[in-house]
This record gives C-alpha cells, structure tokens and sequence, in this order.
C-alpha cells in the first residue's frame, strides 16, 4: 500500500523501490506503471518539502554567468 513519505528510512525505501520498478518491463497503463507513477509524485513532494531549492537573486546570477563567461574565455 502506497503511504505519504514522512521520514528517511522512508525516502531511501521508496527510492529503492523504484529502482526495482524500473528494472521489468513497464507497459503503460499497467499497475506497475500506476505504482510508479504514484511513488514518483510521493518522493516528489518529500524532496521539495525536505530539500526545498532556493534560486538566487538575478543580480547574482548574473554575476555569476559573467565570472563563467571570462573563466571560459581564458582556457
């Protein structure tokens, strides 16, 4: 029975799990592909709650694209 993903154990269970998934033969509309689908969007939602991404200011990433730009120039 799938369940909401609450803790690491968990997250490391559901990875391994679709893993295992995604080593038979999947044809779409099947349960195993259901399965999948729905621990996709469980592991998801616990990766953006647990490792929510932040992205910087456009000041800084501009900044940073200019320091790539002249790294890149020079090698």
């Amino acid at each position: 029975m799938l369940k909401p993903i609450k803790t690491e154990k968990e997250y490391d269970d559901a990875l391994a799990h679709v893993y295992e998934l995604m080593q038979t033969d999947i044809v779409e509309g099947s349960a195993i592909s259901d399965e999948l689908e729905i621990l996709s969007l469980l592991i998801k939602e616990y990766e953006l709650a647990r490792y929510p991404v932040s992205y910087p200011n456009p000041i800084e990433a501009i900044k940073f694209r200019t320091e790539q730009m002249i790294y890149l120039k020079m090698n």
